[in-house]
């Protein structure tokens, strides 16, 4: 059981977690850069940027010290979000934490949105990778892409290749209300989970930060949950037989 948190960051992550513990769910995933609420700043303003690159974090550091020990008390998988503190710039990054407290992975978001704040002020990250995780259904791989890489159908299909059942997506933008594109990001997953044969969650923060709308999908496309705009936990269930058996039967797609 995945829950998506759908909250604004001014929720502290420590009651989240115990929410998502009571829920029964395995594993919690926070919006995109929770550190700052993904936090804009005037781009032609120097002094503007340099105060919003002092928020970053060190993976070691206070602030995902909070969600380590919280995953730790409520032995839960969380997959924490922020601001990475590097030099010569910041990276918006997401770690998928065990419930010893311990960094499975450490995902450095690799398509970043560098045509506007606030990544405009980030470094890339290089790399998709997956790791296994144990449930109670027993082990499961996870993979993390975070907001623009999922809209690559690279990042997917190298998540996919690597093994990967289930991919968790950090999220910071309007999924269904876009007044461009309306739900077409929402309809794009739906599509690369098919592609690549893969369960795909995403958690986004509600409104007035973005229009809510986390959801998760199988691997045939199928709306497996969807939130409303509100704050609130979303839980999806996957079904891992349902998953594995797609896997194997149309390999062709995601071995191509």
């Amino acid at each position: 059981m995945v829950a998506l948190a759908q909250y604004l960051n001014d929720r502290s992550p420590v009651t989240i977690v115990e929410e998502a513990k009571n829920a029964a769910a395995h594993v919690v995933v926070f919006p995109e850069m929770y550190s700052n609420g993904y936090a804009r700043f005037d781009p032609r303003d120097s002094a503007a940027i340099e105060l919003w690159r002092k928020g970053a974090h060190s993976p070691n550091g206070s602030f995902i010290d909070t969600f380590r020990e919280a995953a730790r008390t409520h032995q839960m998988h969380v997959v924490a979000t922020f601001l990475e503190a590097a030099d010569p710039k910041p990276f918006n990054s997401a770690l998928l934490i065990d419930p010893n407290g311990q960094t499975i992975i450490h995902h450095r978001k690799v398509h970043i949105c560098d045509f506007d704040s606030p990544e405009s002020a980030c470094d890339r990250g290089k790399q998709f990778s997956a790791s296994e995780i144990e449930t109670p259904a027993g082990p499961v791989k996870i993979g993390l892409m975070i907001c623009m890489d999922r809209e690559y159908p690279q990042a997917a299909g190298d998540l996919s290749r690597a093994g990967a059942e289930i991919v968790l997506v950090p999220n910071c933008c309007d999924l269904a209300t876009d007044p461009s594109v309306g739900d077409v990001r929402i309809a794009q997953m739906r599509g690369r989970a098919f592609e690549t044969v893969m369960g795909i969650a995403v958690a986004n923060y509600p409104k007035p930060r973005s229009d809510g709308h986390s959801f998760a999908t199988d691997p045939a496309g199928a709306i497996i949950t969807m939130a409303d705009d509100s704050p609130g936990l979303t839980l999806a269930s996957f079904d891992l037989p349902f998953i594995r058996k797609a896997r194997i039967g149309d390999q062709f797609r995601w071995r191509s």
